[in-house]
């Protein structure tokens, strides 16, 4: 009987390894696209940088940047490390800026990369989401502000070319010239003050820009479930209507949901519930308050880890059969000076 399963052992172990080293072989030397010859494949890994409708640009570790393009043909699939399951298939709207991936393809006889197969991590693809609910918030308002930096300059020329017409004035005019000079003067004065509130406005931006990405915790709540359950109870959905209606009131929001659960049960298992807690919250505010999906941080269950309380006992127990959810708002868009949570900065 031993022997039997340890045939088993070593046939799983010979085609795991089989598995692992035929992809090398296949993609072995590969070089950027502009390095092969045309029809030859490749396989090219990186960063995507910028993404367009059927194209992408992808920025690899050497910090070159190549364009990718997309057609019907291409497969977006997972980048899993077990090889007794399938891979799990995704859209090509999960191609998300900062997303880090692995993509196969050919080079055309017109210069252009198409792909043909593309891949990365359930981990990244997270870590893409949660950059982009942060990052759309702000950026509409980064280009206001630039906009409004253009026009400033734009009036600082102008003022400049009033001084040298003035001055010019002064030159033909010589001793007789003081009633111009003093209006030169003047115009020199309102250059001085545009220069000081180009500096200020400058120094604003430049604040608000380091800020985008720091966030004061406005409010916070937590929510607890019975045992082994992810239903929201009616006291919990009353916090909620709170804690949203709230939210709505805040400029540039986004809303951290994490999920918990207590050490009853398989570590596996609290790890499952722990995360179907927290989308149990995140789909209540979603179709309950019309919460945009942009504005959720991706939700994540962290099972029986970060316990508030002793899972020893049935108090502690409860405590950590939970969902914490945070109303972040950036520091970028807060001209107003909008009093902030005494529970600090996230």
């Amino acid at each position: 009987m031993k022997t039997v399963s340890d045939r088993r052992f070593l046939w799983a172990l010979t085609c795991a390894l089989a598995i692992a080293l035929a992809v090398p072989v296949f993609y072995a030397g590969a070089a950027l696209p502009a390095q092969v010859a045309t029809g030859q494949k490749t396989e090219v890994s990186g960063v995507i940088v910028k993404r367009e409708a059927d194209t992408f640009t992808l920025r690899d570790r050497t910090g070159q940047d190549v364009v990718v393009t997309l057609t019907s043909e291409t497969k977006v699939k997972e980048k899993k490390k077990n090889p007794f399951r399938s891979a799990q298939n995704y859209a090509t709207t999960n191609l998300l800026r900062g997303l880090n991936i692995a993509v196969k393809g050919r080079k055309e006889a017109s210069g252009s990369f198409f792909a043909e197969e593309i891949r990365f991590t359930d981990l990244d693809l997270r870590m893409a989401n949660s950059l982009d609910s942060r990052v759309n918030p702000v950026e509409g308002d980064l280009k206001e502000a630039q906009n409004r930096l253009a026009q400033a300059e734009q009036n600082q020329q102008r003022l400049s070319g009033q001084v040298e017409e003035l001055t010019s004035i002064s030159n033909i005019a010589r001793g007789g010239a003081k009633a111009a000079q003093e209006t030169a003067d003047a115009a020199l004065a309102g250059v001085s003050t545009a220069n000081e509130r180009i500096v200020s406005t400058d120094k604003r931006i430049n604040t608000r820009i380091s800020s985008l990405d720091d966030f004061d915790v406005k409010n916070s709540m937590t929510v607890t479930f019975k045992v082994g359950s992810a239903v929201l109870s009616k006291e919990a959905q009353a916090e909620l209507d709170k804690i949203a209606e709230e939210a709505k009131t805040d400029k540039g929001y986004v809303i951290e949901i994490t999920g918990f659960a207590s050490a009853d049960g398989a570590e596996d298992y609290n790890r499952r519930l722990s995360q179907m807690r927290a989308d149990a919250v995140v789909r209540y505010l979603a179709e309950n308050h019309n919460v945009p999906l942009r504005r959720i941080v991706t939700p994540f269950g962290y099972g029986e880890k970060l316990p508030v309380a002793d899972n020893k006992t049935r108090d502690g127990r409860e405590q950590n059969r939970r969902v914490e959810v945070k109303v972040l708002v950036n520091k970028g868009l807060l001209e107003s000076g909008q009093p902030t949570s005494p529970t600090g900065t996230e």
